[in-house]
């Protein structure tokens, strides 16, 4: 019997309830599953440090025993063949995802036919929620403590202290 690797990859600038959802979830259908963050993303100026997302997905994964947190540059396919990854989880919130995701599938199947792509729906109330909007509306002085683990709350509260004084 085959044992399946799969890997999560993502900025996580910052880590949301979106993507815990889809980690619990997905960890109960793979046996394994990497939270891989990548580590020279296109999405501008990052608002956490490589190593201050690794603490903090580490951290909030570590109740989950066959979950663990890695960084990659580069392409997804090599650091999965690195990893010996048969499978690549991507969430997708709305048909403007699926369009983005499946071109990205498509790529990584000509790259490596052997890697599969595995698409998750999360739960509903986190069909809006993405990393970018946390960080908007938090810059804003919005609140967004239903939209992220209280560790991220916290760093966020300490790196963007003006949002704070706006509450």
């Amino acid at each position: 019997m085959h044992t399946v690797k799969a890997i999560y990859p993502g900025t996580f600038d910052p880590l949301t309830n979106g993507h815990l959802d889809l980690i619990a979830r997905g960890s109960k259908i793979v046996d394994h599953l990497v939270v891989a963050i990548l580590r020279n993303s296109e999405k501008g100026t990052p608002l956490f440090t490589v190593p201050e997302r690794v603490e903090m997905l580490t951290e909030a994964t570590r109740s989950f025993g066959n979950v663990s947190v890695a960084t990659f540059n580069g392409l997804l396919v090599d650091f999965a063949r690195a990893q010996n990854a048969r499978a690549v989880l991507r969430g997708i919130r709305a048909i403007s995802d699926y369009e983005y995701e499946l071109q990205m599938a498509m790529m990584n199947r000509k790259l490596d036919p052997e890697l599969e792509t595995l698409f998750m729906m999360p739960a509903e109330k986190y069909t809006y929620v993405s990393s970018r909007l946390v960080k908007g509306v938090f810059q804003l002085g919005g609140d967004v403590s239903s939209l992220v683990p209280q560790l991220v709350m916290e760093r966020l509260k300490a790196r963007i202290p003006a949002a704070q004084e706006a509450r």
